[in-house]
């Protein structure tokens, strides 16, 4: 056997194979041999048929059992012969299959075409500068965190002795009948809270059951905008019955010293809760600044050393994103038969380019992992096995045994491995530390100017459901008004 081996690219080669007459005449011979025992032919008793008889009839499938048979342990031999390691199977081709004989009255010559890891160049990351930003922890964000445990400490606090009035909270059940269809389906929607005079709620629901009290009956009509938000009720007008079954007034805590101590926290003031909150945020801080300086060491590490990658594994890495992308969408409720190709293969297109720096990425960390003689000690894939118990509430034991079982225990030493290469890049890099940097820029500051302007939300109010919609505000125009 003849091979010749040709680099097409950095992880693509080509073996030219010449297979010799005698190894193709020896298999003929013995593949022929086996159909005749075998073959039915007309005029012949089975397996008595004249061999050249034999050979004529089942030419084709003689000829492919033949290839079959000599051509894998051939490739083989010559990947082994040129010290190669395939990343996928080895595609065939010949010049001229048609007219390819087996006989053993000439050689054949094909050729191979193999994917295989490129020579990764030594990557240079010694002294690469990098930008450590810590964003800086605002009195807003404090504040904010303040607010909302307030809220969650609201209570809505039943009425005496006066009927409702805005600000209050009804709770009603409420059955609504469309003016043009009185027969048709009705809108029904049971335990309604109603936030008297709140500007999500459309201005006629607070008109209207403003001045009612428990256990009393409200008939009232509401002609909504041709622009309403919900589609089955803008221009409609509907005839609504509400049985009221409670009246209420969100009461929260004062914020004061009494209400810190009694988050038991062990926080001896509002000043002690402050300061405790300002230093859980400016904590995250860091360890956010730390997390994305690392992600920006990876990005220049792959951005100053450049290489071709295998399209093996950047299909393989691409094929787990979109999946993992499909999973997502499934588990919120999309309908995947219902995703149209284009939004697939746009979806796949972007993967692919993730996938080609997450693979590029992950083989330059080897190549660290290498040069800086990181290891994974026993030690530390237990350590790290306990930290998952404690997280998910269990032994040690129990989560090695699931690992061992799903046969992915491999895979924690693999990211430890990973997180220390990373390690040991960022100490061989220049840290900066830089003034923080609005990644969202004005729009983001924008928003902000606007999130202030907003009014406080009130404590415990109700999220709209899908039965609530009638009673939300139209969503376009703020100040738009309805007939009672």
């Amino acid at each position: 056997m003849k091979t010749e081996l040709k680099e097409v690219s950095p992880t693509e080669r080509e073996i030219k194979i010449e297979v010799d007459a005698a190894t193709l005449k020896e298999a003929y011979g013995r593949v022929s041999q086996k159909y005749a025992k075998r073959a039915n032919v007309p005029g012949f008793r089975k397996g008595n048929a004249p061999l050249d008889v034999v050979r004529l009839r089942f030419k084709e499938e003689i000829k492919n059992e033949v290839l079959a048979e000599v051509l894998p342990a051939k490739v083989t031999e010559a990947i082994q012969e040129h010290k190669l390691q395939p990343l996928t199977e080895p595609h065939l081709h010949f010049d001229d299959h048609e007219n390819i004989k087996v006989n053993g009255s000439q050689p054949i010559s094909l050729h191979v075409h193999l994917e295989v890891m490129p020579e990764i160049p030594e990557p240079k990351y010694d002294g690469m500068e990098v930008t450590r930003r810590v964003r800086p922890v605002e009195d807003s964000e404090v504040e904010d965190l303040i607010a909302n445990r307030l809220q969650r400490d609201a209570a809505l606090i039943p009425v005496e002795g006066r009927k409702s009035e805005i600000g209050d909270t009804v709770i009603a059940d409420l059955e609504g009948k469309f003016d043009d269809d009185p027969n048709g389906e009705p809108i029904t929607a049971n335990d309604l809270e109603v936030v008297l005079g709140d500007e999500v709620i459309e201005k006629s629901f607070s008109e209207n059951l403003a001045g009612v009290e428990e256990d009393d009956e409200k008939e009232f009509t509401v002609a909504y905008p041709a622009e309403f938000s919900s589609a089955a009720l803008a221009g409609k007008t509907v005839h609504y019955k509400a049985k009221i079954k409670s009246v209420g007034k969100t009461e929260t805590p004062e914020l004061n010293d009494e209400w810190a101590q009694t988050l038991d926290e062990g926080y001896e003031s509002l000043a002690d809760l402050r300061k405790k909150l300002r230093e859980d945020l400016e904590k995250y801080a860091q360890t956010d600044a730390d997390a994305r300086m690392r992600n920006n060491a990876i990005a220049k590490l792959i951005e100053q050393n450049e290489f071709e990658v295998p399209n093996a594994l950047i299909e393989s890495q691409a094929r787990n994103l979109l999946n993992n992308f499909a999973e997502d969408m499934q588990s919120r409720g999309v309908n995947l038969n219902t995703v149209q190709d284009d939004f697939i293969q746009m979806a796949y297109h972007q993967m692919r380019t993730q996938a080609e720096r997450d693979v590029r990425g992950a083989m330059l960390l080897e190549k660290v992992a290498e040069r800086e003689k990181v290891d994974v000690t026993q030690d530390e894939v237990d350590e790290e096995l306990g930290k998952m118990a404690e997280y998910y509430r269990t032994t040690a034991d129990e989560i090695r045994k699931t690992f061992e079982k799903q046969g992915s225990l491999e895979n924690i030493k693999n990211n430890l491995r990973t997180r220390k290469s990373i390690e040991a890049l960022v100490a061989k890099a220049k840290v900066i530390e830089g003034p923080w940097v609005d990644e969202h820029g004005e729009l983001a500051a924008e928003e902000k100017k606007a999130e202030k302007k907003k009014p406080a939300k009130k404590a415990k109010k109700p999220e709209m459901a899908e039965t609530e919609e009638p009673v939300k505000k139209e969503a376009k125009k703020k100040t738009a008004k309805t007939e009672a």
